[in-house]
């Protein structure tokens, strides 16, 4: 009997997880997504150990990382703009095929030996143009491919899925790497975005749930910003991924040091190091998936924990403690990650999905042209530890930000209580405890 209710709740638990791949046009393009990402890592992994081996500079390698990420910190609110104003579909279709010959130009140039630190740059910079504008582009289409039910649970499997391409993707390439040359990691990637393309032009388009496109008139970008001015719960979750993303997201730089510098190891290192943490997110997706949560207060914990793995990855004395801290590392990166990007999805009206989208992207990736040299050039003088350290301060410190908006927006909120609601201390006190609830959780 014992077996029975544990197998059912397995089973349930099961049903709750994966809730959103019932959903046609979803299943096809994430399953279809996640062997492209596999490619995506490869890529990143192949570029990353090129620019280091090719120029034996951090600071070489947190420029290139940055000058593909600055795209989204220059136009990364015009991109959602143009993602509330297109057909969604049609948009991503054309920058899969984009974003494949990017790939392949960069294979053929590695294979030939012809390319140098000048032409991975502007290669970077031309993929960097390329996520600018799909980023938001995807984020807010995958509330049209499940509706608002299913939206939680799509976007925490699809950093599941990312992440099971994390854990794959760098230890292929690992292997790739020493024994074929960087080339191939480009190829693969080049030839993984047709999947995609095709199930984003054989979807169903009357099973999406697309949202009104929006008219072109003047000031639509400052509406953008005055509507998350305005609406906490978005502005809050946005400040705190604004610092994460700037000095926390940088393992582009740090995890190659790591293996590198610090531990004195090579590509193969680098590769588990880098899987490693995407193992830990899968778990942690799934998880969040399960039974995730949406909301500042969520964040708020989520975000300390993170802190505190950052902390231990630091911390670690040797090789096998790295490879266990960056489990933590990925199972709490991933967790943060989903959780704002539900909250803001689920807070934002559908006429703005694609700014508020696109802010999350400028917070997340287009901060990297900032953290990006900055963590590459402390990695460099300092070492690899120091750059976790620093991404550790991020998170306690994006902590304290929102601890204190949220305290902030509570007192405003508590003096216009009606006199009548102000008797007692016990009743003051009740209204307090309500506000803040009401406040944390979206």
């Amino acid at each position: 009997m014992l077996t029975l209710k544990v197998y059912n709740k397995l089973l349930f638990l099961s049903k709750e997880t994966f809730s959103s791949l019932k959903v046609p046009n979803y299943r096809k393009y994430t399953l279809s997504q996640s062997l492209s990402l596999i490619g995506t890592w490869m890529q990143g992994t192949g570029q990353s150990w090129l620019v280091l081996v090719m120029t034996h500079s951090a600071t070489d390698l947190g420029i290139v990382v940055a000058l593909q990420t600055l795209p989204t910190l220059l136009l990364g609110p015009y991109a959602g703009l143009i993602a509330d104003r297109s057909d969604k579909r049609k948009l991503l279709f054309w920058l899969q095929i984009a974003m494949g010959l990017q790939a392949l130009i960069l294979a053929i140039w590695t294979f030939t030996r012809t390319i140098n630190y000048g032409e991975l740059l502007i290669m970077a910079t031309i993929l960097g143009i390329n996520n600018c504008f799909e980023n938001p582009a995807r984020q807010a289409f995958v509330l049209e491919m499940v509706g608002r039910d299913e939206v939680r649970n799509a976007i925490s499997l699809n950093s599941t899925f990312i992440n099971v391409a994390r854990a794959i993707g760098p230890a292929i390439a690992g292997v790739i790497i020493a024994s074929a040359g960087e080339g191939w990691c480009f190829a693969i990637n080049a030839l993984s975005f047709i999947p995609v393309g095709f199930a984003l032009h054989r979807m169903d388009i009357t099973a999406l749930r697309p949202s009104e496109a929006v008219e072109k008139s003047k000031g639509q970008l400052l509406d953008g910003f005055r509507y998350v001015r305005k609406t906490p719960e978005l502005l809050v979750p946005l400040i705190m991924m604004g610092l994460i993303g700037t000095f926390t997201y940088e393992f582009q730089v740090t995890l190659p040091v790591l293996a590198k510098d610090t531990f004195h190891h090579g590509s193969t290192t680098f590769g588990i190091m880098t899987a490693l943490m995407g193992i830990g997110a899968v778990v942690g997706g799934l998880i969040v998936a399960a039974k995730g949560k949406s909301g500042t207060r969520a964040l708020m914990i989520s975000v300390l924990f993170f802190g505190v793995t950052m902390t231990l990855s630091a911390l670690a004395g040797d090789l096998m403690l790295e490879f266990i801290s960056l489990l933590f590392v990925g199972f709490a990166s991933v967790v943060f990650l989903a959780m704002g990007n539900s909250t803001l999805q689920l807070v934002s009206s559908p006429e703005m999905r694609g700014r508020v989208m696109a802010f999350w992207a400028i917070a997340f990736i287009g901060t990297t042209p900032i953290g990006g040299p900055l963590i590459g050039w402390f990695a460099g003088r300092y070492g690899g530890k120091v750059a976790v350290e620093i991404g550790a301060a991020a998170c306690y410190l994006a902590f304290i930000v929102a601890l204190i908006s949220l305290r902030r927006h509570v007192n405003r909120k508590s003096i216009n209580f009606d006199e009548s609601n102000l008797k007692t201390p016990e009743v003051v006190s009740q209204n307090f405890d309500l506000s803040l609830v009401e406040n944390m959780d979206v």
